[in-house]
C-alpha cells in the first residue's frame, strides 16, 4: 500500500472486528454471525459515545468557549482522527495536518487579499489556491504530515469560514477574531473529542466473556 494511503485510513476496520462478513460456507456461519453481532454491539458504544461527547461538545463550543471555537471544525478534526486510524499517532497527525493546512491557506488568503492583481481578475486568487494546495501534498514524506486529509481539512475550513464570514480583514488580527485562531484552537479540541470518543468507545463496549470449560 502506498504510504500516504497507508497513513490514512477509514477507521471503522480499526473500531470493529475484521471478519466481520457472514460467510455462507460450512461451519464458518455460525462464528461470523457470532462476530456480526459483537460489531454491532462495538459499533453501538462508538455511537453512545459520539452521540454524548458530540452533544457536550457543541454545548461548550456554543457556551462557555463561544466565540473561541467553531462546532463544526472540532467535528471535522473529531472525523479526521478517525479517519487517520483512531490511535495517539493519529491524534499528533489530526492537529498537525489540520494546523499546518491553515497556515497555508491563511498565507494563501493574505496574498490574495493584501497582493491584488486586477490585471488577471479570477485568475490570479486561482494561481495562489493552486500554488499554495500543492504543498499541502509534498509535504506528506514527512510522517506527521502524511494524512493529506487532515491537510486538506485545515485549509478548507480556514478558507471556507473567513470566506463566508467576510473577514479578511481580520487574518491579521491579534486576537480570537482571527480565523486563524479560531480554526487552530478547534481543530486541536476537536481532534482531542476524537480521541476521548474512542476511549470512552473502549469503556462502553461489552468485554468477551470467557467460555466455560466442558467436563
Amino acid at each position: 500500500m502506498h504510504p500516504v494511503r497507508k497513513s490514512c485510513y477509514c477507521l471503522l476496520g480499526g473500531v470493529l472486528p475484521k471478519n466481520t462478513a457472514i460467510k455462507h460456507q460450512g461451519n464458518a456461519r455460525p462464528r461470523n454471525i457470532k462476530s456480526m453481532g459483537n460489531a454491532m454491539t462495538e459499533l453501538l458504544a462508538l455511537s453512545v459515545s459520539v452521540a454524548v461527547l458530540g452533544g457536550i461538545w457543541a454545548f461548550i463550543a456554543l457556551g462557555p468557549l463561544g466565540g473561541f471555537a467553531l462546532v463544526w471544525v472540532g467535528f471535522i478534526a473529531a472525523g479526521c482522527f478517525f479517519a487517520a486510524g483512531g490511535d495517539t499517532k493519529a491524534l499528533s497527525k489530526t492537529i498537525v495536518g489540520m494546523i499546518y493546512g491553515a497556515i497555508v491557506a491563511w498565507i494563501a488568503l493574505l496574498i490574495i487579499s493584501k497582493v491584488p492583481v486586477p490585471a488577471l481578475g479570477t485568475v490570479w486568487p486561482a494561481i495562489v489556491v493552486g500554488v499554495t494546495v500543492f504543498f499541502l501534498v509534498i509535504v506528506a514524506s514527512a510522517d506527521l504530515l502524511s494524512c493529506v486529509p487532515a491537510n486538506v481539512y485545515g485549509y478548507a475550513a480556514l478558507v471556507g469560514y473567513t470566506l463566508s464570514t467576510g473577514k479578511l480583514d481580520a487574518l491579521t488580527a491579534v486576537d480570537n477574531s482571527n480565523p486563524l485562531f479560531l480554526i487552530v484552537l478547534s481543530s486541536i479540541l476537536g481532534a482531542a473529542l476524537g480521541y476521548l470518543m474512542g476511549q470512552l468507545a473502549g469503556v462502553l463496549k461489552p468485554r468477551p466473556t470467557s467460555a466455560r470449560s466442558t467436563p
